[in-house]
């Protein structure tokens, strides 16, 4: 899986909930970087230059399954380097190569035994026109694992060839110009990409929309800086158009702020892969556990009517409105109980704030405070009367629920939509989003190299000021990279990517 460990998870803040009988207080906190819901009581319930990174042993033919394992209909198995035509040839039994790009039948046999394998398709993809820019083979055989292995040990005993490496088919597109290194990562989170929300932000990155950006403002920056040398040298000839140090200055501060509205994106993209955190909290017997059942959508907590039933945080992780979330119950907030009990209160209560607090917070907060954002729910809205007195009308704005009936719930998963949409970002709109920490700190490296662009003090520091900038956004897309940076993305993909 995708390293996650970039963002540091802060523990979210969570309170008591105060009861209007027969409504149940539930809240929803969405805090940076976290979300919290709070419930209360009583509920029953590419082809490019290369990149100039090589492939750890990119002379070597390597093989590997593809698909996923385990018995299916048809798996796929694939080659890349320069001994996979003869690889393809020797297995086939052909003399020639079947046409590009076009799925040929094939019998495959063991070339030590000349027993048949299976009968399989099998696409030529000669280099550069292929996934790695080398030449490339896939076998689509029928996905029984004797049939898998027998290919698999079939293609080990071709000389030239060995079992790939994880990810070093796609480390070898990188370093064939085939993939910049935002497109790798985007690549990487498509695969383990388990939300709608997800997929559209990897998607964006790996159709390259952040590497375009990026290289842009390189652009930019490496015209500022030909401006800048040229009227070094150049200046005191009067050869030099008027006003090329101006214009350079309009658009190097122009990109500053364009640069510091990205960073301003509170991590929105890296909350967006991690996980938003929504908790439930409140008095015992609340409904807590029915509601996070019925987001869930499956049996996650006991529910019973017996007070105390949850007495450690349960999580798990959902599919919330097409975000991703970890959604956790909590024990019941209440005194004078058993050890084990309090001990899960005091869990719950090291999340929330009291339910007061919470309460006149939503009533006060701006609907711009991005840092607290709150959603109110009065849960048991199925024991209101029709003709009885609805919820007190001094209450902040709410939302009516019913864990029994699951009346309301439309609503309040559209209200978390957006609520999480703000928190997480929104990637079917809007610029592309920052989604790792090596993002934000290429970025901000590259706006704190602008703040001593100073020509006007020195022509020579500006100078170095916007090759250190430049820097920052070549590394960014994979340019000048380290190899112990490369290692660390590539080993997050499975063997065969």
């Amino acid at each position: 899986a995708v390293n996650k460990a970039e963002e540091p998870q802060n523990p979210p803040q969570l309170g008591h909930l105060a009861i209007i009988k027969p409504l149940v207080y539930l809240t929803l906190r969405l805090s940076l970087p976290d979300a919290l819901i709070r419930l209360p009581s009583g509920s029953r319930l590419c082809t490019r230059r290369s990149s100039g990174a090589a492939a750890p042993g990119s002379g070597a033919t390597i093989f590997a399954l593809s698909s996923g394992q385990g018995r299916c209909g048809i798996a796929v198995i694939r080659t890349s380097g320069p001994s996979s035509g003869h690889a393809l040839q020797i297995l086939t039994a052909a003399r020639d190569l079947p046409p590009a790009r076009h799925a040929s039948l094939r019998l495959l046999s063991d070339p030590r035994s000349g027993e048949p394998l299976d009968r399989a398709l099998v696409l030529w993809f000669p280099g550069p026109r292929s996934f790695t820019g080398e030449d490339c083979v896939e076998f689509h055989v029928h996905g029984g694992p004797a049939v898998v292995s027998g290919v698999l040990q079939a293609l080990g005993s071709v000389p030239g060839l060995r079992p790939a490496e994880a990810g070093e088919f796609t480390r070898r597109a990188f370093a064939n110009g085939k993939l910049n290194l935002t497109e790798v990562e985007g690549l990487a989170d498509l695969i383990h990409a388990e939300t709608e929300a997800q997929r559209r932000q990897a998607l964006r990155q790996l159709d390259g929309e952040l590497g375009h950006l990026c290289r842009g403002w390189a652009e930019t920056l490496t015209k500022a800086l030909a401006h800048v040398e040229a009227y070094i040298d150049f200046g005191e000839d009067d050869n030099l158009e008027e006003g090329v140090l101006e214009q350079a200055d309009i658009e190097v501060r122009a990109l500053e702020v364009a640069l510091g509205a990205h960073l301003r994106d509170a991590r929105r993209g890296q909350r967006l892969r991690s996980g938003a955190h929504v908790v439930v909290t409140g008095p015992p017997n609340a409904g807590k556990s029915s509601l996070v059942n019925l987001l869930s959508r499956k049996p996650v907590s006991i529910v019973s009517p017996e007070p105390g039933t949850t007495r450690d945080v349960l999580e798990t992780p959902v599919d919330l409105a097409g975000f991703p979330v970890l959604l956790s119950d909590t024990a019941g907030l209440r005194e004078g109980v058993g050890p084990v009990e309090q001990e899960g209160v005091r869990r719950a209560r090291e999340s929330c704030n009291f339910l007061a607090t919470v309460v006149a917070s939503v009533g006060a907060q701006s609907p711009s405070d991005s840092s607290q954002r709150l959603l109110l729910v009065l849960n048991k809205s199925d024991l209101l009367s029709p003709e009885g007195p609805g919820p007190r009308p001094d209450l902040p704005p709410h939302l009516l629920l019913s864990c029994l009936t699951g009346e309301g719930l439309d609503g309040l998963l559209e209200a978390l939509r957006k609520e999480l949409a703000a928190v997480c970002g929104d990637p079917s709109t809007g610029s592309p989003l920052l989604t790792r920490a090596r993002h934000q700190h290429h970025l901000q490296g590259c706006l704190d190299a602008l703040s001593h662009y100073k020509p006007s003090k020195d022509l020579a520091l500006a100078a170095e000021a916007l090759r250190v900038a430049r820097g920052h956004l070549t590394r960014l897309t994979g340019g000048g990279g380290t190899e112990e940076i490369l290692d660390i993305i590539f080993r997050d993909f499975c063997v065969g990517k």
